[in-house]
C-alpha cells in the first residue's frame, strides 16, 4: 500500500499513463481528467499537511513525517562497496508548506489550462507528469531520488514551452533548459563527491544518497573528499567550499539570482499563462529548497564562510530585478523581474542563518508562490482577449473590467508587501533575521529596503497607466473584446487571493509548520 506521499507524486503520473490510451479528440475529458487529478493532490496534501500541523501541536514539531524508506537499488561493486539507492520520502517544517503550495498552484494551473484549445492531449500528459515531478522533488530524501526527479521535470517544462508558447517559444524553451541543464551538472558533481565520501551508518562499507545522513559529520569516511576536516582540496580551494559553490550555483540558477537570471524573461513572456503560473509558483521554489535542504544542512561551515557574498548577492538581486522591473514595458517581463527581486529574499534570508530569517524564507517561497501565481493569471486574462500585452497599449481598463481591475489591484498591494498579506509577514521577518545576524552587516538589509519604495513605484506606476483615465486600447478594434472576468476567472483569482489574506493576518498557521525544524537545525 503506497504511503501518502508516494500518492502526492504517482496520482497525476498514473493518470497521464492512463491517458495515453484515450483518443486524443476527447478534448473535454483531457481537460476534465486534469482537474480532478489536481484537485485530488490538493486534497491529498491538504490532509497531509493538517495532520502535521496537528502533530506538531502535540509535541512532534520538527520531527520527521509520512516518512517511506524501501531499498530500491543495491550494486555490489567489491572492493570499492555497494552502490545503494533508496526510494526515501518524508516531510518535515523544510517542505510541509512547499508541499501545499504545490497542490494550490499546480489546481490554480489546472484551472487556467481550460483555454487551451490545440494539442490538449499532448499538453495534459505533460502537466500531470510535470506535477508528479514537482512534488517529487519536494518531498524526495534521498539525493539520487532527489537529482531524478530534478532533471525529469525539466522535459514535460521543456516541450510545455516549446510547443504552447508564444512567437518566440523554441528559443525560450531551449534557453531555460540549458540554463537549468547546466545546473544539473553542477549538482551531479557534487553529489558523487558526497556519496563517495559518505557512509550509512547503519551498513559498513555501504555508501549513500541519504540526505539525513549526508549532513551528519560523524558518517564520512575519514581522510575522504569531502569529509569535514580533511583538509582535502581541489585545484587549491578547499573541497569543501568548492562542493558547496558549485552546488549554490545550481540551485542558484533555478531560483533565479542575478547574474544566472537571464532565461526566466523569455520563458515567461513566452509560456502560455498556465504554465507561466507554475514555474513562477513552484519550479523556482526548487532551487530555494536545493539549498535549504541540501547545501546549507550538508555544508554548514562553507554556508558561514560565504554568508556575506550570498547576502551582497542577495541584495544585488533584490534590487537589480526591481529596477529592472520598473523599467518594464511588457506586463509579463514587469512580473517576471518583480519575482527575481523578490527571490533575492530568500538569498538575505539564508545568508542570515537566524530563526527568525529562515522562517521569513520559506514564508516567501509560499507567500511568492501565491502572489506571482495571481499575477501570471491577471496577465494571462488580458492576453487571453487581445494577445497584447505592452502596458502603453492600454488605458482606463476600471471602466470595461472593474473586478479585473479589483483582482489585478490586490495582486499588486499584496506583492508591494501591503501589511494584512502574505507578503508582508515574510518580509517582516526577513528584515528582522538579517537585523539580528552576526554574518550581515546593517547596510545589507537598510540597502535591501529601498526595494519597498521601487516596488510599490513600478506597482503602482503600472495600476496608473492600465486602469485609471479614459479608457482607451492602442488598438480600436480590441476594445469589443475586453470584457470582465468569467466565472471561471474570478473563481481562479479569487482563490489566492483569499488565501493571501488569510496567510497575511495569520501568520501562525504556517509559522508553526516550519519552526519546530528551523529551530531543531539552527540551534
Amino acid at each position: 500500500m503506497p504511503g501518502m506521499l508516494s500518492l502526492l507524486i504517482f496520482l497525476p503520473i498514473v493518470t497521464a499513463l492512463a491517458l495515453l490510451a484515450v483518443p486524443a479528440n476527447r478534448i473535454k475529458l483531457f481537460k476534465w481528467a486534469n482537474l480532478i487529478a489536481n484537485f485530488a493532490m490538493l486534497l491529498l496534501g491538504a490532509v497531509i499537511v493538517r495532520q502535521y500541523a496537528q502533530s506538531s501541536q502535540t509535541g512532534a514539531g520538527g520531527a520527521l513525517q509520512f516518512s517511506e524508506f524501501h531499498p530500491w537499488l543495491s550494486v555490489d561493486l567489491g572492493s570499492l562497496g555497494s552502490f545503494s539507492v533508496a526510494y526515501f520520502l518524508g516531510l518535515d517544517g523544510l517542505n510541509v508548506a512547499l508541499v501545499l503550495l504545490s497542490g494550490i498552484v499546480l489546481f490554480l494551473g489546472a484551472i487556467a489550462s481550460w483555454e487551451i484549445a490545440e494539442k490538449v492531449k499532448g499538453y495534459v500528459i505533460l502537466y500531470l507528469l510535470l506535477g508528479g515531478a514537482v512534488m517529487g522533488c519536494f518531498v524526495a530524501l534521498d539525493f539520487l531520488l532527489f537529482f531524478l526527479f530534478f532533471e525529469f521535470m525539466l522535459l514535460p517544462m521543456y516541450f510545455l514551452i516549446g510547443i504552447w508558447g508564444g512567437a518566440r517559444r523554441e528559443y525560450a524553451a531551449l534557453k531555460f533548459f540549458l540554463y537549468t541543464f547546466l545546473g544539473s551538472v553542477l549538482i551531479l558533481v557534487v553529489m558523487i563527491g558526497l556519496y563517495l565520501s559518505a557512509q550509512d551508518p547503519g551498513q559498513a562499507g555501504q555508501h549513500t544518497f541519504n540526505l539525513l545522513h549526508l549532513a551528519e559529520p560523524a558518517n564520512y569516511v575519514p581522510g575522504s573528499l569531502l569529509a569535514p576536516g580533511s583538509g582535502a582540496s581541489v585545484l587549491g580551494v578547499p573541497a569543501r567550499l568548492a562542493a558547496f559553490a558549485l552546488l549554490f550555483v545550481g540551485f542558484a540558477i533555478k531560483l533565479p539570482a542575478v547574474p544566472f537570471h537571464t532565461w526566466l524573461p523569455d520563458a515567461h513572456v513566452e509560456a502560455p499563462t498556465p504554465v507561466s503560473v507554475v514555474l513562477a509558483g513552484i519550479m523556482l521554489k526548487i532551487g530555494a529548497y536545493g539549498l535549504l535542504r541540501i547545501a546549507y544542512p550538508i555544508f554548514p561551515e562553507a554556508a558561514a564562510h560565504f554568508g556575506w557574498a550570498i547576502g551582497l548577492l542577495g541584495v544585488i538581486s533584490i534590487l537589480y530585478g526591481a529596477l529592472v522591473a520598473l523599467g518594464q514595458a511588457n506586463l509579463k517581463k514587469m512580473i517576471a523581474y518583480s519575482s527575481v527581486s523578490h527571490m533575492g529574499y530568500v538569498l538575505l534570508g539564508l545568508a542570515a542563518a537566524t530563526p527568525e530569517a529562515i522562517n521569513g524564507v520559506i514564508y516567501q517561497l509560499f507567500s511568492h508562490g501565491l502572489l506571482s501565481s495571481m499575477l501570471f493569471l491577471c496577465a494571462g486574462v488580458l492576453y487571453s482577449r487581445t494577445h497584447q500585452l505592452d502596458i502603453a497599449a492600454y488605458r482606463g481598463l476600471m471602466g470595461p473590467m472593474p473586478r479585473y481591475s479589483v483582482f489585478v489591484g490586490i495582486a499588486f498591494f499584496a506583492s508591494l508587501g501591503l501589511p494584512g498579506f502574505s507578503a508582508f509577514i515574510a518580509e517582516l521577518f526577513i528584515y528582522l533575521g538579517a537585523f539580528r545576524s552576526e554574518v550581515l552587516p546593517v547596510w545589507m538589509p537598510l540597502l535591501a529596503m529601498l526595494s519597498l519604495l521601487i516596488g510599490a513605484g513600478y506597482f503602482l506606476w503600472t495600476l496608473q497607466r492600465l486602469f485609471l483615465g479614459m479608457f482607451s486600447v492602442r488598438e480600436a478594434n480590441l476594445a469589443g473584446q475586453l470584457t470582465d472576468l468569467t466565472p471561471r476567472e474570478w473563481v481562479v483569482l479569487a482563490i489566492p487571493a483569499v488565501l493571501a489574506v488569510v496567510f497575511g493576518l495569520f501568520p501562525g498557521l504556517l509559522l508553526q509548520l516550519s519552526e519546530g525544524t528551523v529551530n531543531a537545525w539552527l540551534k
